[in-house]
Formats: C-alpha cells, structure tokens, sequence
C-alpha cells in the first residue's frame, strides 16, 4: 500500500501538533512552577512584616531625641 501526499502531510502535521503540544504543556509546568515560587515568596513576605509590625506593637513606645 503506497501512501498518498495528502497522507503524508496530514501525518507530519498531527506530528508537528504533538510536538507543539508536548512544549505547550512544558511551558505550562515550567509556568506555574514560578508562579508558585513568586507566591510562596510574597507569602513568606507579607507573614515575616506582619510578623514584625506585632512585634514592635506590644514595645512601648519611647520618646528619643536627637
């Protein structure tokens, strides 16, 4: 059985469409794993300054001058 033209480049583009869609789904990962990283890191941000604004609120406050 010889394949037709038509065959041939149907089956190089559903390989190309594989292809794109293996290095879509790779980015997609790659993605979200900084997203990740960035939102663990405004996280652990916002609780560390939280974390200081309650500790400099129960201090007293002391007057000093200059």
């Amino acid at each position: 059985m010889r394949l037709k033209t038509v065959q041939i480049v149907a089956a190089l583009v559903a390989a190309l469409a594989f292809v794109l869609a293996f290095i879509a789904a790779g980015i997609l990962l790659v993605s979200g794993l900084f997203m990740a990283l960035g939102l663990a890191a405004v996280a652990w941000l916002a609780w560390s300054l939280i974390r200081q604004v309650q500790i400099r609120g129960r201090k007293p406050a002391t007057l000093t001058r200059p």
